[in-house]
């Protein structure tokens, strides 16, 4: 689970910060919303995807290495998810995140550590 909270070698271009808010979401199977925020900490990166009417108005915080790459021309992300199995991943909840970031952080590593 080292390597969920970081982005692949090449996925951001080479030292490019690209901010990827805004960016729409595309899993395998179609698209799953947009990006709401995007952090880029070593480790720690992840973005909280809003996945607007799809799944009704949800947001899920999406570990950085499930990004399989970006596209900074369509401003698009690619994520190595179908949209059920983000359907089906916990929650973003931000006072969670806020108050015990590294326990919330290590069980929604917990769930996307399969497809990192």
């Amino acid at each position: 689970m080292s390597n969920v909270y970081s982005y692949r070698s090449g996925v951001l271009g080479s030292g490019t910060s690209q901010d990827l808010s805004g960016f729409d979401v595309e899993a395998t199977d179609g698209s799953i919303g947009k990006v709401d925020e995007a952090t880029y900490e070593t480790s720690a990166s992840y973005m909280v995807v809003d996945t607007g009417f799809w799944i009704f108005g949800k947001k899920r915080l999406v570990p950085a290495g499930v990004v399989e790459r970006v596209d900074p021309a369509d401003h698009k992300v690619y994520v190595r998810m179908t949209k059920d199995e983000i359907k089906s991943a916990p929650d973003y909840d931000p006072d969670r995140y806020r108050l015990d970031q590294d326990r919330y952080r290590d069980e929604v590593g917990r769930y996307y550590s399969t497809w990192s």
